[in-house]
């Protein structure tokens, strides 16, 4: 037992000895997070995703997801896509209880929808610091940096080439 805290104290910092139980108490040195909300209660984020830029906002409610002023059933049609977002929610446990709003610009529907997980993502750890664990195990906080790869010169696309021809 001794060598195991003489261990922690090399790691984590100080010891505090209390007499009154007569046994070492660890104090944690790194401070807490503190959540980070808005004055209408709210904590915003910023989700990226290939082409597409996503300014995310989370609040305490019943659900409900805007994205760019249009219902996610509307905006986002293919249920594939609604999972997606959905899936910050499912993770923690917090589903139906925030309503997300969202305005998202730049690529298609898919890199969109990639960019408000994130972004949702990053807001809820922001709301909840607690919520941090189990996203970043989930890779959620991680912005997914694949984008399509540029056009080379003298090839059809970016690693296609023309057809050979012999004669």
């Amino acid at each position: 037992m001794a060598e195991q805290l003489n261990s922690l104290e090399e790691l984590k910092g100080a010891v505090d000895t209390s007499a009154a139980t007569g046994e070492d108490v660890l104090l944690d040195t790194s401070a807490p997070r503190e959540p980070v909300r808005d004055e209408l209660g709210r904590s915003y984020a910023t989700g990226k995703r290939k082409d597409a830029v996503a300014r995310v906002w989370i609040k305490p409610g019943s659900g409900k997801v805007t994205v760019n002023g249009k219902d996610i059933n509307k905006y986002f049609a293919r249920p594939v896509l609604q999972m997606i977002l959905k899936q910050p929610f499912e993770i923690t446990d917090r589903e139906g209880q925030f309503d997300v709003t969202a305005t998202v610009k730049g690529g298609g529907l898919s890199g969109q929808a990639g960019a408000v997980k994130h972004g949702v993502s990053k807001a809820l750890q922001l709301y909840e610091p607690g919520l941090r664990a189990p996203l970043k195990a989930a890779g959620f906080l991680t912005r997914d940096s694949r984008v399509v790869e540029r056009k080379k010169y003298g090839k059809a696309k970016a690693r296609k080439s023309f057809q050979f021809s012999k004669r």
